[in-house]
């Protein structure tokens, strides 16, 4: 699939920043909450403990300043949107894992090293964000305020897989979570285009996808409906799309109305 060189559109900077702070302060309350018991507790992602987990959402948190601190891009225009970034992901899965199982094993108090990340993380937010600066991101220039909104869905997806691990809840910000819900779902109506399925994440998103014949008023003849955490679930592979509709977290209805070959979204 070729490149998707748009910029995110309905994102107001500010709004995004308030957001992306917002997240990462509930991120950061939940892991000063945990017990040393709590850190080696097993979490819904192969190999990875809460201590793994919070490290890596440190470094998800440090990603922006490290970036901001390389060269510019030669590019002069951005490559790579959301939906390429949410694409490429399972391309360094691997990688990612390895990268992270090295850097806990360094890692002795992950919340702390949150802190620090945040502590590296606020001097520039406002700024790269505002003015919409271009990164050298390994998949292509991609603009800040796109990154930033990629560091909203890392932090709700793992706020989502601590929350489940610890088994207490982690504040969401709403527009955060609204955010991350839109992004996945237009990144599915991308990677999948067509009319054929809508997709409802209510009250967030409604998006049309799947090539097919395409209704054009009333009812769909082919729906997909579910809510925002299951949508979430299904987009990063955190649970299979046989297993969210057997649990009834699913309501599909109609005979394309099976998105199994076009999940997940993002690994």
């Amino acid at each position: 699939m070729p490149p998707v060189r748009r910029r995110s559109r309905g994102y107001e900077p500010t709004r995004v920043r308030n957001a992306l702070v917002a997240q990462v302060e509930n991120v950061r309350t939940a892991a000063h909450g945990l017990t040393p018991d709590q850190l080696q507790l097993p979490t819904g992602l192969p190999g990875w403990d809460v201590h793994r987990l919070l490290t890596h959402v440190a470094t998800q948190i440090d990603a922006l300043p490290r970036l901001l601190a390389e060269p510019a891009p030669a590019a002069q225009r951005p490559e790579v949107g959301v939906p390429d970034w949410a694409g490429a992901t399972g391309d360094i899965a691997a990688e990612l894992d390895r990268r992270t199982q090295d850097e806990a094993a360094r890692v002795k108090d992950p919340a702390a090293a949150i802190d620090d990340a945040i502590a590296e993380l606020d001097p520039v937010l406002e700024t790269a964000v505002s003015e919409d600066v271009l990164l050298p991101h390994r998949f292509g220039a991609m603009r800040a305020l796109d990154f930033a909104l990629t560091r909203l869905i890392e932090l709700v997806v793992h706020s989502d897989d601590l929350a489940r691990a610890v088994r207490r809840p982690v504040t969401l910000d709403r527009y955060a979570l609204a955010t991350s819900v839109r992004l996945l779902a237009d990144t599915l109506a991308v990677r999948a285009p067509g009319g054929s399925v809508e997709v409802r994440v209510p009250p967030f998103a409604v998006v049309q996808c799947v090539h097919g014949p395409r209704h054009t008023r009333g009812t769909p003849p082919n729906t997909v409906e579910t809510d925002p955490l299951t949508w979430l679930r299904l987009a990063t592979g955190r649970v299979t799309w046989e297993r969210a509709v057997a649990a009834g977290a699913v309501a599909a209805s109609g005979q394309r109305a099976n998105l199994a070959e076009h999940l997940p979204i993002m690994r």
